[in-house]
């Protein structure tokens, strides 16, 4: 569905997007990630057909967005990270105007109105001017946009951005339901929707694609496997730290003491789980033992060795 060969985006002397290239094939949930200043934004508009490259080509279900820009265009439904909305119409107006704009016309203009205001849950505002609703609400007539003319491509930038809680879950599986139906390029900094909703993840830094995998095989390449956190009674703890770091797989130990007892976060080498040992090792040593607990890494860990590579 998107091809990027090399794509490349520069202002004056700044390198905004520095040469990338990637394949997302139709019907996948990808996220796109990185830090502010990235290049994501940059890069999504340019698959949008806003910005042309510097150099490098891009193509969306075979067409060459700068090229075949109106093809192209067909084929995708934008939804940038503030949406820009006319406050003086009405939700229903709105659409409609919207879904005119992209070639909607007759019956079939308002069968999709009414579907994407069912499918975003615009029903109870339909009538209310765009300018008097919350920035949740809004969202989803920006969303509702990016889908009346029943694009192949969903490019969603920050998509949930300002939303509450409730609004961010509804959101969530609002996607979810339409990856059965549209590929979809959704960048977010809220890193655990991602790992719920996408098939696949790429992660940008100063305009280059550092990592693009499944979420879970981007967590089994990480450096290390999370933490293993131990609470134990032991008569001295500084002795009991040294002999916890003794343990096969176990790379660092942080302690702390609460109320007599020693608590103990224990960084642990990717691919081992060493809980058995520290067990074998406390009951041998005759320490009462508390909690003994494992904490997995995430993508957030991923995003952040990725994009930090020295920390």
């Amino acid at each position: 569905m998107i091809k990027v060969e090399n794509l490349t985006k520069r202002y004056g002397g700044v390198t905004a997007v520095d040469g990338i290239s990637f394949h997302v094939g139709k019907g996948e949930i990808v996220g796109f990630l990185g830090p502010n200043g990235a290049g994501k934004s940059t890069t999504m508009r340019m698959l949008s057909c806003y910005l042309p490259p510097t150099s490098g080509r891009a193509e969306i279900a075979g067409f060459d967005v700068f090229r075949n820009s109106l093809k192209a265009r067909e084929r995708i439904g934008y939804m940038p990270e503030n949406v820009p909305l006319y406050n003086d119409m009405r939700v229903f107006e709105y659409l409609k105007y919207r879904a005119a704009l992209k070639g909607v016309r007759g019956r079939r203009m308002k069968e999709r109105v009414g579907d994407v205001m069912d499918l975003c849950a615009l029903r109870d505002v339909e009538r209310k001017l765009v300018g008097n609703l919350s920035k949740g609400y809004r969202q989803r007539v920006g969303l509702a946009d990016a889908m009346v003319h029943e694009p192949d491509l969903l490019i969603l930038d920050e998509p949930t951005i300002g939303l509450d809680p409730n609004q961010i879950r509804q959101v969530r599986e609002l996607i979810r339901n339409l990856g059965r139906h549209h590929t979809i390029l959704l960048s977010t900094h809220i890193l655990p929707e991602v790992e719920m909703t996408c098939s696949r993840v790429m992660i940008i830094n100063r305009g280059r694609i550092e990592a693009a995998d499944a979420p879970e095989n981007l967590r089994a390449r990480l450096r290390t496997a999370g933490d293993v956190r131990i609470e134990v009674r032991a008569p001295d703890l500084e002795k009991a730290k040294a002999a916890l770091l003794e343990v096969p797989g176990v790379l660092s130990a942080a302690s702390t003491e609460e109320d007599g007892w020693g608590v103990f976060a224990l960084g642990i080498e990717a691919g081992t789980d060493p809980r058995e040992a520290i067990w074998n090792l406390a009951v041998s040593r005759r320490w009462a033992v508390r909690e003994l607990s494992r904490t997995r890494v995430t993508l957030e860990d991923v995003f952040a060795e990725v994009t930090h590579p020295d920390e």
